[in-house]
């Protein structure tokens, strides 16, 4: 009798794949531990039987998604992000369960929760509105402990609470200045642009960030070079060449937004460290083979060896690239003194692949 795969089994086997890309040991089971506890029961349940919660991580409602980090200075990361689905999800219940998680993995690496407990009930309402409340992001590196990020969803309590929500997160961590720098940098035209993410590091480092994410409704270059001069150092034509080779121009970008987001640590006060720029890729190629194609163009400038991404991809997945889209979801550009690189999001796919949109069309 066979025994039927489950979301863990598929997801386990790509991360054990992906970290041999990153070069860690085959004997290394700490990232396939702290995966299984993360999917919590939907990693459980076969594949066969479709998703009991559909999770907004990715577009097949898989509740995790992977990304290679390629940094700067040589390094490789492995990161997971996820969202933790209990037996009877649901908003309130899937807050519980990663609550459960997270006391979990502070028991085991002794996480530092100050900073989580000291906004956790702005975030976690009893009645959480939005696609999620709260999901995690897990960094793995060879031979070290697992490194632990939160995200709140700003728009937990609508989006006219937004910004007060963000404002008074910042105020209590010691950011108070960090409100006024984003609003004068990324929240420049309205409504379009907005908090889309607040996050927290969970370590006791001098370099514990906290990262606030603004999302650009049909931004372009422009919108984006100007948030980033919000970073001391940063120059903002490298962001232009990263559209222009990695999403195939300047914009605007009137599917899926661009996304910015600011480092903060507490010792800067109101002046970020770093500036980011998320694009996602899946929405501006026809397929998986032209997203791959982008992203050597922008890696290969980088000095990032074509094979090495190639291993990453061969490590998700053996199908056409020519025949989805989405595989390659997210592109990311990191600047600035806290470190930067290139960030490759994988798309585990567990549920379904998106067609490409030659296919689609064909279809219709």
């Amino acid at each position: 009798m066979n025994v039927p795969v489950t979301l863990f089994d598929h997801a386990r086997d790509q991360l054990r794949n992906l970290c041999q890309v990153a070069g860690f040991a085959d004997e290394d089971e700490a990232p396939a531990t702290v995966l299984r506890e993360l999917l919590g029961a939907a990693g459980r349940r076969p594949l066969t039987a479709p998703p009991v919660w559909l999770s907004d991580v990715a577009d097949d409602a898989t509740p995790v998604e992977f990304s290679l980090a390629f940094d700067a200075s040589g390094e490789r990361a492995v990161r997971i992000l996820g969202e933790t689905i209990p037996e009877n999800p649901g908003p309130a219940a899937n807050i519980e369960a990663a609550k459960r998680f997270l006391t979990h993995m502070a028991q085991r690496y002794a996480v530092n929760l100050d900073r989580f407990r000291a906004v956790e009930d702005l975030f976690l309402t009893e009645r959480p509105q939005g696609k999620f409340a709260l999901w995690f992001s897990l960094i793995l590196r060879p031979g070290r402990v697992p490194a632990l990020k939160v995200y709140f969803n700003p728009l937990v309590r609508g989006d006219q609470a937004a910004r007060g929500l963000v404002a008074e997160a910042l105020r209590r961590l010691g950011l108070r200045d960090a409100y006024d720098t984003v609003e004068r940098y990324a929240l420049c035209r309205g409504a379009a642009d907005k908090f889309s993410f607040f996050a927290l590091d969970l370590d006791d480092g001098p370099l514990s960030r906290v990262k606030l994410y603004v999302s650009h409704d049909s931004g372009d270059s422009s919108t984006v070079e100007r948030a980033a001069t919000a970073v001391d150092g940063v120059d903002p034509l490298a962001l232009r060449e990263f559209l222009t080779l990695a999403g195939g121009g300047t914009g605007p970008f009137a599917g899926r937004p661009l996304v910015s987001s600011y480092s903060f640590v507490e010792a800067d006060s109101g002046r970020p460290g770093n500036y980011s720029l998320y694009l996602p890729v899946r929405d501006y190629v026809p397929d998986d083979e032209v997203a791959r194609a982008q992203a050597l163009a922008h890696l290969e400038r980088a000095g990032v060896p074509a094979a090495e991404l190639d291993r990453a991809i061969g490590a998700m997945t053996s199908r056409p690239l020519s025949e989805g889209v989405g595989l390659v979801a997210h592109l990311s550009l990191r600047l600035g003194r806290f470190g930067s690189g290139t960030t490759v999001y994988l798309s585990s796919e567990a549920y379904g692949v998106t067609p490409s949109r030659a296919r689609a069309a064909a279809a219709l």
